[in-house]
């Protein structure tokens, strides 16, 4: 019996779908290009994602701190940043709040290799670079967005973001080209400036936290 036609496009996967799918996708090539690097290195990606994340956090983090950002128990946090150690790539020393506390930061051996790793995804940095501003703009106020809901629903690891900031004035000014301020620095700041992870950071209260999410999805 002939089997009937079907519409192919009712089986079509959700929008919502077909973007983490895309997500999904990219990650693994960015991961891909990680692996690579870090087998030249002698590392694993785990190790690696340390590297970078310690490479803006001069001032040295808590183990703890580490666990929570790769989304692993301390213990398994704990044979990583051990092996790091051992390889003279990290380096155990009193936390700048808590002397009695051990904070964890990179030698200038791990600045170096760390300061190395975003050639290993250059072909990725290329590939946005050819996009035009605008679309590059509207793809980072997604994704920004994005992870604010993810943050708001306590699926997402505290970060150093503009938006969590408590410099951070949302939609500040009239201009649209540079709605937000900067308290630090006390300047505007453009869309495109926002940050993901600076240094400069200092974590707002929560109801600060969600206000700036809920302000910045509306622009």
């Amino acid at each position: 019996m002939k089997k009937p036609h079907t519409d192919p496009w009712t089986e079509t996967p959700a929008t919502s779908e077909r973007i983490l799918d895309a997500i999904a996708r990219i990650a693994a090539v960015l991961r891909s290009g990680t692996w690579q690097f870090a087998t030249a290195e002698g590392l694993n990606p785990t190790q690696i994602d340390i590297l970078e994340m310690l490479r803006t956090h001069k001032a040295g983090v808590r183990l703890s701190w580490i666990a929570e950002q790769l989304g692993v128990s301390t213990a398994s946090a704990s044979d990583s940043v051990s092996s790091l150690v051992q390889k003279g790539l990290l380096e155990k020393t009193r936390a700048v709040d808590d002397g009695r506390a051990i904070a964890l930061r990179l030698t200038d051996q791990g600045l170096a290799t760390a300061g190395k790793i975003t050639g290993a995804t250059g072909f990725a940095s290329a590939a946005i670079a050819q996009m035009s501003p605008e679309a590059q703009e509207t793809i980072f106020t997604s994704l920004l967005n994005l992870i604010g809901k993810l943050q708001q629903s306590d699926q997402f690891p505290e970060i150093r973001a503009c938006v969590t900031c408590a410099h951070f004035r949302a939609n500040h000014h009239a201009d649209v080209i540079a709605p937000h301020h900067c308290a630090l620095v006390n300047a505007p700041l453009r869309k495109e400036q926002l940050r993901l992870d600076c240094p400069e950071h200092q974590q707002a209260i929560g109801s600060a936290v969600r206000n700036n999410w809920k302000k910045i999805e509306m622009r």
